[in-house]
């Protein structure tokens, strides 16, 4: 077959290809056949300009966090968002309540029951997680011995409409009957 131009090793292992013949020659590492959009969708950017971009991915602000965040303000709390000083720099202050707000993510913080372990680069995954996990319990324990409630609510729960609700009840009962004044 003609070589004009090799890509380079994909982040699956494949081997190189073609790029004037994708469609007609590929040859994926592990011999199965391999979706040919996923070398279309190519990451085209350096290793240096990828670790830029990861880096540059902030946790503030996502959707769970702003659906949990207006649900509260609708109630009539009013809190700070994201305080460094404190272990963790948890999602949502309520200072007069003496409670903090975790909003977390079932992937990043490895949910049991929700998680899935990544096939690819197992093992890397494997540990980041866990040193989440621990991270996590470790800023609990530091915030509890500091006077704090902890609330943490995973992205499942208020995923889908039918329990978001019932969820973010029991969050603002949870608050407001805690009230240290």
């Amino acid at each position: 077959y003609h070589l004009v131009h090799y890509l380079p090793f994909c982040s699956y292992g494949h081997e190189k290809v073609d790029r004037c013949n994708v469609a007609a020659y590929y040859r994926p590492c592990n011999n199965r056949p391999l979706n040919i959009l996923h070398f279309l969708t190519m990451d085209t950017l350096t290793r240096e300009e990828r670790r830029r971009t990861m880096q540059a991915i902030k946790g503030k602000n996502t959707k769970p966090e702003m659906i949990v965040r207006s649900y509260l303000f609708s109630k009539g709390l009013r809190y700070r968002i994201n305080v460094k000083k404190l272990p963790g720099s948890p999602d949502i202050v309520l200072k007069r309540w003496k409670c903090v707000i975790f909003v977390n993510g079932c992937f990043w913080h490895g949910h049991q029951g929700c998680f899935i372990l990544p096939k690819s680069n197992s093992q890397f995954w494997k540990n980041k997680i866990e040193r989440n996990i621990n991270r996590d319990r470790d800023n609990i324990i530091l915030l509890e011995n500091m006077g704090w409630r902890v609330i943490v609510v995973w992205e499942c729960e208020i995923r889908k409409k039918e329990r978001r609700k019932e969820r973010l009840d029991e969050i603002y009962l949870e608050i407001v009957s805690g009230k240290t004044e």
